[in-house]
Parts: structure tokens; sequence; C-alpha cells
């Protein structure tokens, strides 16, 4: 698979750092005030494939104390323009020790792993991430439902792409975002919800909660697809005894 991350350049970081909470992007981020009361002791966190940054300023508006990482200096240009006295670091995949092993409270993942390829490297970068929490710290990673790459959504549509229904799990999708200036079509690794489960067992992770949130008809949004089908899966994870 030739993969390239598409959001590694200054044309996508651009139009991906003026997107906040939209439409489909809302069912990302309505739930986790509560699922990071119910599932995290304490508020240290790192925000991991921080990107622009957006999830970083979420955090700190939750009291948390973030330091966010990427490895796209595009993205943390952005991210420490947005937010000068936050935290950004670049780092390379899998190479973590140096932000404190044992650290961290919570470490969050929001949509880093639609873009990272490989069953060996996604399970080296958990293996590291995990060593960076705390014994009463939880990795959540928040990605793509498959269904994501077959349906139309309030933010995505998918319908250039038929070919999106015969990718198998750690094949390439592509999807249009609606609600950004570059409409050029991003990339995607599948991953299935079983090939997670899996994932986070060779990694050393126990799955603690699963969360698949909907729309409501009080959301702020004129939803399509999204009040019967999960957009995102919310993984909560702890470090095996």
């Amino acid at each position: 698979m030739n993969f390239e991350n598409s959001w590694g350049n200054e044309l996508r970081s651009s139009s991906y750092a003026r997107l906040e909470f939209p439409n489909t992007y809302h069912l990302a981020y309505r739930d986790l005030p509560e699922i990071l009361a119910k599932h995290v002791k304490g508020e240290k966190a790192l925000d991991f494939g921080c990107g622009t940054g957006r999830s970083a300023r979420f955090l700190k508006r939750l009291n948390f104390v973030v330091t966010g990482v990427d490895i796209s200096a595009d993205m943390l240009g952005y991210a420490k323009e947005l937010d000068p006295a936050g935290e950004y670091l670049l780092v390379s995949n899998g190479n973590y020790s140096h932000l404190g092993e044992g650290s961290f409270d919570l470490v969050l993942s929001i949509f880093t792993f639609d873009n990272i390829p490989g069953w060996e490297n996604r399970r080296h970068i958990l293996q590291a991430l995990s060593k960076l929490l705390r014994p009463t710290g939880r990795l959540i990673c928040l990605d793509a439902n498959p269904a994501l790459y077959t349906h139309e959504w309030a933010s995505f549509s998918t319908k250039e792409f038929p070919e999106n229904s015969r990718a198998k799990n750690g094949e390439l999708v592509r999807i249009s975002m609606k609600d950004v200036d570059d409409k050029r079509p991003v990339e995607d690794v599948l991953w299935t919800e079983e090939a997670y489960l899996q994932l986070f067992d060779l990694a050393g992770l126990t799955l603690e909660a699963t969360y698949k949130p909907l729309g409501r008809e009080s959301d702020p949004c004129d939803w399509l697809n999204e009040t019967t089908i999960a957009p995102w899966f919310i993984y909560v994870l702890k470090r095996e005894d």
C-alpha cells in the first residue's frame, strides 16, 4: 500500500486549522466531557496527533494540562499560532519516551489512527503510548466507523468513491470533506472494529468501554445518517496489570 498522509502539507494544514466542531465532527466531541469525567483521574494529558490543536484546546477548556504532539510541522505551526501559550511538540513514530514514561493521566487520540497504516506500525505506536500512562491512566482512541466511508454525512460525502465498499481491513479509502475550503479527497486507512480489538490486545491494552455516539434532534446540526449510524467509535483503554 502506497499511503501518503493527507495532512502532511501546508495547504491541508491551513484548511484544517479553521475547522472546529461542525456537523459530524460535533459527534466526535459532544460526549467526551462526560466520558473523560467517568474514566480519567488526574489532569495531565497528551493529545496524540494533535494536528492544528483543536483537541488540545478542547482539553484545556476542560482544565487538563495538555501537551500536543504530531509528526507534521505544518500542522504544529498552526497549533502554535492558534494557542501561543500551548505546548506543541514534533515527534516521530513510536518515539515518545522523552515525553515522560508513566507521567500522563490521559492520552487522547482523535482521528489519528485513521491515518496510520500497518498492523506492526500501529501496535508499536500503541505500546509506546501505553508506556506514557500512569497506573490509573487511560488511553482514549476515537476513530472512524468503517461505515463512514460508504454513506453520506452532514460533514462528508463518499458517493464519488463506490470502490470504498469493496475495501478490506488495512486498505485505502477516500472521502470528501464538506466543511473545509480544500475539497480534494482525503485518503484514510480502513480499520474494522474487530481489527482494533485484536490490535489493542496485541499492544497489551485492555478495553474498558466503547462508545458509539448518535445524532440527536437536540443537536445543532442537520443530520443525514448520523441518527442511525455512529460515524465514530470511541475506545477507552487501560494498561494490562
